[in-house]
């Protein structure tokens, strides 16, 4: 194991359809709050955790070995790059699952630490609190942070950081998203109208009640997070491949991203495959994480959306130094 590197931190989000590792060293405190993180890697698997909860309400037990896998491989590089503070958050399909504790057990014995099953809040503030450092002074506050993830997604207002935390004013979690509208509704590969037609129904009801419970139409700009928003953004932009540094920040427009889900409702998870930014394990989840994306647009009333590459696992890493504390905390 290599000796702790000072600052360096490791941070692990682990949510409905994915599991994601940062590892990043945090600056110094009197670098000030405009100071950012150092990225030392960023990590991604496709380990769908939460493979049928919403209709068992149970963890799969291939679900749990897939996750432990990859927990295993973030375990080793962890250790190899010397981080001497770890965390791990785990969202929406352990705070539903009834086995949650074979969940923790496995976390405990793989990584070293018990994984927090944070509320919706707290995961809302978190991403927040990584989605908004770092926007320049053009981009006007407040701000509504959109974190479309597997299981739920997470509706975030609040303004621009000061004294080195953001300042949150509301968040709430509802229970929609990708891997759940996918799983309830769109049964058919490609969906049927009808099936994107009620699934869009039950998006709206639920997104409606978010938008009542924070002033999310108030706000001057929409941020989005996650897979689903990044990909809907990669397409739009005509990438040829997946290029982190043209999605992170890209300001892309409701009519393009209208256009952009409407395409993928009308292709099966195969044709999605031939996309040049489709990640192999969002190819059958993406339509409905665009029209989660698109129907939040509509209903907040907002022309544009920015794409952001910074979320949860940059609050989480910012939660474990002193430069940034995690805000109602």
């Amino acid at each position: 194991m290599t000796e702790p590197v000072p600052n360096r931190v490791a941070a692990i989000d682990c949510g409905t359809n994915s599991i994601r590792l940062l590892v990043a060293d945090l600056p110094d405190p009197s670098a000030g709050p405009e100071a950012e993180l150092v990225d030392v890697v960023r990590r991604m698997e496709i380990v769908r955790l939460g493979q049928d909860v919403d209709r068992t309400g149970r963890l799969a037990p291939e679900a749990i070995e897939r996750t432990r896998v990859a927990l295993a491989d973030y375990a080793a590089r962890i250790a190899e790059l010397g981080a001497g503070r770890v965390r791990m958050c785990a969202t929406s399909a352990s705070r539903d699952a009834s086995n949650a504790e074979e969940f923790r057990a496995m976390v405990l014995a793989t990584l070293g630490v018990e994984p927090e099953v944070v509320t919706g809040d707290e995961e809302a503030r978190l991403s927040f609190t990584g989605a908004v450092r770092g926007l320049g002074p053009d981009v006007p506050a407040p701000y509504l942070v959109v974190d479309i993830g597997g299981g739920s997604t997470e509706f975030v207002v609040g303004g621009r950081p000061t004294g080195g935390s953001a300042v949150v004013d509301a968040a709430v979690s509802v229970d929609v998203g990708c891997v759940r509208m996918t799983e309830r509704h769109l049964a058919d590969d490609p969906p049927t109208a009808a099936q994107i037609a009620a699934a869009e129904a039950d998006i709206t009801a639920v997104v409606d009640r978010a938008l009542a419970a924070v002033p999310g139409r108030e706000a001057a700009t929409l941020i989005g997070l996650a897979g689903s928003v990044t990909t809907v953004a990669g397409i739009a932009l005509g990438l040829p491949e997946y290029r982190s540094e043209r999605i992170h920040h890209a300001r892309i427009s409701y009519d393009e991203v209208a256009k952009v889900t409407a395409d993928l409702l009308a292709r099966s998870a195969a044709e999605r495959l031939t996309i040049p930014v489709m990640h192999p394990g969002r190819a059958d989840v993406i339509g409905a994480g665009a029209l989660v994306l698109k129907v939040i647009m509509e209903r907040a009333g907002m022309d544009s959306v920015i794409a952001s590459e910074h979320d949860i696992l940059d609050g989480i890493a910012w939660s474990l130094g002193g430069a940034a504390p995690v805000p109602g905390r």
